[in-house]
């Protein structure tokens, strides 16, 4: 249309043609939007693309429409559905890649703009500048100046970073620059030496004395990323010291190794339950010590592995069987070696959902009354979502986990289904302690656990975050040895917050377990 290409707007607004053709509709909404009257030319290309609905033209328009007014989120889902009907829209890419970036989800805008060869950046910052060493830091980026900022490069830089165990929070954010191109923000927040100041320090090592712990986490040691952390609990039912030692090898931030010592001395009493009646079913003392040493490599953005081989010797006294056989209280000395991985499943930036999984097998050789051999399979996968466009207001998570032995193991090397025994298998309506003695919640060797949460963020300023929200934990335990295991399905729901000051965190749950009835009030250090 010779209106149209002169850029006679008005002139092809009065012709009014009809939409018997998609070029005609196509120019008078165009002609329409050129002039600002913006509900008229939605209403234009909504009747195009009724029309036409193979014509990738229409929705595209409609997504400006919907960016000149601001409304990001129908201009995302617009785009969305033109590049469905013509994927290699250079347009429709680059301009999905512009909404994502001003909703700040880079992720997104990487995704789009890397089809069209963007973005480009001309400098890597970082706000504040890092004492940590610059080679280091810089080995740990996979991207360079003066290049193609490359979503892969930039998952593969958070895993580097994540290893080196440094910053308590890091993210990369694109700063716009005149001529088209960009700088990279670092922005960081660095943990060093006992904390960032005096009051983080305290936190950090007194934090948990309610729990008679003290602990000292001394971070990024000669600025190499070499991390010394300590705990020791003087509770004279379950003392322990724990100490670990970590640090990027041959300072590549793709290699850790770890270094941990653990020496425990603890009375158990086995029971059905943290309260109520529950007749004792075995008690004893446990005297385990414990060296390790594990190694890491971060492959890519999407997947890692490691390996670690561990010496363990456990003693047994004060001895009352009951319900254990002899074989679960074998004492001696164990080796385990074992290989773990984790990997990225599925990445959806735009939905800002992503799904990882991971697992673990490991061999074990016991030298006690009598020799013997068993081996462990661990793995499961984890959903993370933010619901919204932009923020992080609130967020869903899903962890499902199982895990089982095959042989004869230690006692020590059961799972526990519980809270604030030591465990990672929360179920956070079954508290494993009880009197101070752990013993109190389902163990046994094979177990499956699924824990659900939501969160809304209600933090009241940026130093201090604060999330509510509800939980959902669905588990079972089982083992060959009665009186072990859970017999039964268990369910535990209820609500959690967490407050977190200084990189210190503390969460406190209210939890009821459906199976027996029981509530149970936890807080717990993060």
């Amino acid at each position: 249309m010779q209106l149209f290409d002169q850029e006679l707007w008005q002139a092809v607004v009065d012709l009014r043609p009809n939409c018997d053709a998609a070029d005609p509709c196509f120019y008078y909404g165009s002609a329409l939007a050129h002039l600002g009257r913006w509900p008229e030319a939605k209403a234009a290309f909504e009747t195009g693309r009724r029309a036409f609905s193979h014509d990738a033209r229409f929705p595209v328009e409609l997504a400006g429409v919907a960016f000149k007014e601001k409304r990001y989120a129908e201009a995302q889902s617009w785009l969305q559905q033109a590049l469905r009907l013509s994927p290699d829209d250079i347009y429709a890419n680059d301009f999905l890649g512009t909404v994502f970036f001003l909703q700040g989800n880079l992720d997104a805008a990487l995704k789009y703009w890397n089809r069209v060869g963007k973005p480009h950046i001309q400098a890597v910052v970082a706000e504040p500048v890092p004492r940590l060493d610059s080679v280091l830091l810089d080995h740990a980026f996979a991207f360079s100046p003066a290049s193609i900022l490359k979503l892969a490069d930039v998952r593969t830089s958070e895993a580097r970073i994540d290893q080196l165990n440094v910053f308590t929070t890091a993210s990369f954010d694109l700063q716009a620059l005149p001529n088209g191109n960009f700088d990279l923000a670092f922005r960081n927040i660095e943990h060093n030496g006992c904390g960032g100041n005096r009051w983080a320090c305290l936190l950090d090592v007194f934090g948990n004395t309610p729990a008679q712990i003290v602990r000292l986490d001394y971070s990024n040691i000669r600025h190499r990323a070499e991390n010394l952390n300590l705990l020791y609990r003087w509770d004279g039912e379950k003392r322990r010291f724990l100490g670990d030692f970590e640090m990027p090898l041959r300072a590549n931030p793709s290699w850790g190794l770890r270094f941990r010592a653990d020496a425990r001395d603890e009375n158990w009493a086995i029971r059905s339950s943290f309260s109520g009646s529950a007749p004792l079913l075995s008690a004893f003392n446990m005297k385990r010590q414990s060296a390790a040493v594990r190694f890491a490599d971060v492959i890519s953005g999407h997947w890692s592995w490691a390996a670690e081989a561990e010496i363990s010797h456990r003693a047994y006294s004060n001895v009352l069987p009951g319900i254990l056989t002899p074989a679960l209280l074998d004492e001696g000395t164990e080796l385990k070696q074992s290989i773990s991985g984790r990997a990225n499943l599925l990445h959806l930036p735009e939905r800002r959902f992503t799904i990882d999984a991971h697992g673990t097998a490991a061999v074990s050789r016991l030298w006690g009354s009598t020799g013997r051999n068993f081996s462990q399979i661990a793995g499961g996968i984890r959903l993370h979502w933010f619901p919204q466009h932009t923020g992080q207001l609130y967020e869903i998570q899903e962890t499902v986990r199982g895990g089982r032995t095959f042989g004869d193991p230690t006692f020590d090397e059961l799972g526990i289904l519980g809270v604030l025994g030591d465990t990672d298998l929360l179920m956070r309506a079954h508290i494993a302690t009880r009197d101070g003695k752990k013993g109190s919640a389902p163990l046994g060797r094979n177990y499956f656990l699924s824990n659900w949460e939501a969160t809304r963020d209600v933090s009241p300023f940026a130093l201090v975050k604060i999330k509510v929200g509800p939980f959902i934990d669905v588990g079972k335990i089982s083992d060959p040895q009665p009186g072990l295991g859970s017999r039964e399905w268990l369910c535990d729901v209820g609500a959690q917050a967490t407050l977190q000051v200084f990189g210190f965190g503390v969460s406190f749950s209210y939890g009821r377990d459906l199976r027996s009835g029981r509530n149970a009030l936890v807080a717990r250090t993060r």
